[in-house]
């Protein structure tokens, strides 16, 4: 074998060499750049579904948020209209024709004057502008006088030092007690609600 063809060996070895050294090189790069590229594929899915986990969570606060401020809205609103309807009561009571207030203040003292039958004084209070009915009614009471005035829609307040005891029979006083036994029905009836 001569110099050249052991040269040329060589060579052809060395070409092969290298040739599989660049096929090595190029497949293990189409390998790092596969894998980079299914990497990068699943980072831009990851933040993606990031994202629209963060979208997803956003809009339900703004969704939960928005139903609560409604909430809250209607819950003013529904209280402004109870108010109003209080009102619109403690107004007619207020205005009630001569009659009706003395038929109640009536029932309301005879109510009242269970509870002091063995008091010596009794002192009623009611309403400036019923001071004049108060004192015709409690002259048919012994024992019993005016004592002055009380804010009040009407009524009275009935007290006796000698018993410690105070009734409260105001219209005030009634109209609480019914509001606060009846708020639940009267809701339902001003908001269509079943009870």
């Amino acid at each position: 074998m001569s110099l050249d063809s052991v040269t040329e060996d060589i060579r052809e070895q060395a070409r092969a060499r290298a040739e599989e050294i660049r096929s090595e090189g190029e497949a293990e790069a189409e390998e790092i750049i596969a894998e980079a590229e299914a990497e990068a594929e699943e980072i831009r899915n990851q933040r993606e579904r990031e994202v629209e986990r963060q979208i997803e969570q956003e809009r339900d606060q703004r969704l939960s948020s928005a139903n609560l401020e409604a909430k809250q809205q209607r819950l003013a609103t529904r209280r402004e209209l109870l108010q109003q309807v209080r009102d619109d009561v403690e107004d007619a009571l207020a205005d009630l024709d001569d009659d009706t207030r003395e038929e109640l203040t009536r029932e309301l003292l005879a109510a009242a004057a269970t509870e002091f039958e063995d008091a010596d004084t009794v002192e009623v209070y009611g309403r400036a502008d019923d001071q004049d009915l108060i004192e015709s009614i409690l002259s048919e009471y012994d024992d019993f006088e005016y004592g002055g005035e009380t804010d009040c829609l009407g009524g009275v307040v009935v007290e006796s030092d000698a018993s410690r005891v105070r009734v409260d029979n105001t219209f005030d006083s009634v109209l609480e007690d019914v509001w606060q036994e009846s708020l639940r029905e009267i809701s339902a009836d001003l908001f269509d609600e079943e009870q």
